[in-house]
């Protein structure tokens, strides 16, 4: 199991940690060991002789902090502590009292402080849930407003540890040290703008304590390349052909929205299908060949408003001819027939975009029961709400395997922290993104790519949620290998393509 992928609620944590303390670690051991690892990473960022402010809590994540302050004075930093509770807990107190007989500098009073070059932030560690108030609401706001780079400890004071909520109110760190396993909280929107850089600071989590708790399979895990590496169908056998490798139906476009027909195309590209039919409008397939001239374009008759009014596909071929389908991107809501049919269909099916409006309409829940074959659903947020808008949204991983539970399908919301779920509960976040995806046409490059690698590996031994996490892992990595060379506002969704195929090369 690699921990990188494991992510914990503050009850697991707890659970986990229980179990450590139990066998016989130390309290105090641990304490020094995480915050010796702390230590190393700041000497690591930070130049020697630089002033630290170190924020310490009445906890044990403020008896980290304080171990970090005393292995900083002795590696040569100005350090001061800020220290506003009157009861600390037995050993952070200990750790308190050396400091002050280090005759390192102890503040209770914000008016007091002097200047410093960072912070490090151990006021509140994980489980955390009353609302922050009073003079340590005040004390964070202040430190935020200072501007200087804040090093928060397990995760900035003020967040949830599970929901990522902001608890009146949270340090805006710059970076930020997860302890031992991942927090579900700092996979969530609504935290980013607070946690800054995320890393893992890994203090060796027997894993026979890791599974006791959370089972040999976590149901909540972080997409990471091991991932990626292990569902994409590389390295192909030496002998094979193109039909082996995948036979992709697109279905999408329309004369008003040709576009989305050529992005969605040009992801499908990129996942090196074997195969790729596009099925189009009549009046815009000179549009596709002349971007796609390795697809099969099938043209189709269409209504007087341009989209498509029925698939008339080529001789002998039926739906079932393809071992997958994508749906959705440019269709317009016109397409409803087309939708029910393939819907209908007992082929492996990716709806997205106009797919999705339709299916809302059809009624969502009702209609993917009927499935009984591989359905994956691709919506944002609006459309998430049009599908389904008796789920609670307020914490979008339960909204999610809630989604996904109720139609049987494989559910993908789109984000800033893309969320994935399966029927059963398996949950993967994608860990990273770029909001330079935020422009329109990604997703639809989402979709052929999501449809191509799907049609690859359908028929072989791999769970389909960890294909559409490849999907979105290798979707977001392009535009963040993009970004690099073109800024958050120069990677348009054409541009996004030729990215993809740039990817796989770096892994």
């Amino acid at each position: 199991m690699n921990k990188e992928q494991i992510v914990v609620t503050s009850v697991q944590m707890r659970d986990i940690e229980g179990r450590i303390f139990a066998a016989g670690m130390p309290v105090a051991a641990l304490m020094e060991k995480v915050a010796g690892l702390i230590s190393n990473r700041l000497k690591s960022i930070i130049p020697k002789g630089q002033t630290v402010g170190i924020l310490v809590g009445s906890g044990h994540n403020g008896g980290d902090a304080l171990v970090v302050a005393r292995e900083l004075h002795f590696r040569g930093y100005q350090v001061w502590i800020y220290q506003p509770f009157s009861k600390l807990k037995e050993l952070t107190s200990q750790h308190f009292q050396y400091a002050q007989s280090l005759g390192i500098p102890c503040f209770q009073k914000l008016a007091e402080l002097p200047s410093c070059d960072f912070f490090v932030d151990g006021l509140f560690g994980f489980g955390l849930e009353r609302e922050i108030t009073g003079n340590i609401a005040e004390a964070i706001n202040h430190f935020n407003d200072w501007n200087k780079p804040i090093f928060s400890i397990d995760l900035p004071s003020g967040l949830h540890t599970d929901t990522g909520e902001v608890l009146g109110t949270a340090i805006k760190a710059t970076h930020t040290f997860c302890l031992g396993l991942w927090k579900q909280g700092l996979l969530q929107e609504q935290a980013l703008e607070y946690i800054g850089q995320a890393e893992l600071i890994d203090f060796d989590i027997p894993l026979a304590d890791i599974h006791a708790v959370l089972g040999e399979v976590p149901k909540i895990k972080r997409i990471t390349k091991t991932t990626v590496i292990q569902t994409l169908p590389l390295p192909r056998p030496p002998v094979t052909h193109k039909y082996k490798a995948g036979h992709l139906l697109l279905i999408c476009g329309s004369r008003r929205y040709a576009g989305g027909a050529i992005l969605t195309g040009l992801g499908a590209r990129a996942s090196g299908i074997g195969m790729l039919s596009i099925a189009v409008p009549e009046s815009i397939k000179p549009l596709l060949v002349s971007h796609l001239p390795e697809a099969l374009i099938i043209e189709c008759p269409e209504t007087e408003t341009g989209a498509i009014s029925h698939l008339q596909l080529p001789e002998k071929t039926d739906l079932s001819s393809f071992t997958a389908i994508a749906c959705g991107p440019g269709l317009t809501k016109d397409a409803t027939p087309i939708v029910e049919q393939v819907i209908n269909s007992e082929v492996p099916l990716i709806l997205d975009a106009d797919a999705l409006n339709i299916l809302a309409e059809l009624g969502t829940i009702d209609t993917l029961q009927k499935r009984k074959i591989t359905t994956i659903l691709t919506p944002h947020t609006g459309e998430f709400h049009r599908l389904f808008p008796d789920i609670d949204f307020q914490d979008r991983v339960k909204a999610v395997q809630t989604a996904a539970s109720q139609t049987g399908s494989i559910v993908l919301l789109k984000g800033a922290r893309t969320a994935i779920s399966n029927p059963q509960g398996v949950f993967w976040i994608n860990p990273e993104s770029t909001p330079a995806l935020a422009r329109g046409g990604s997703g639809d490059v989402l979709t052929g790519l999501m449809g191509g690698i799907l049609a690859q590996v359908a028929n072989k031994q791999v769970n389909i949620e960890d294909v559409v996490a490849t999907a979105a892992w290798w979707h977001s990595q392009a535009g963040i290998l993009a970004v690099k060379e073109r800024t958050e506002l120069g990677v348009d969704a054409f541009n996004l393509t030729q990215y993809l195929m740039r990817v796989l090369v770096t892994i």
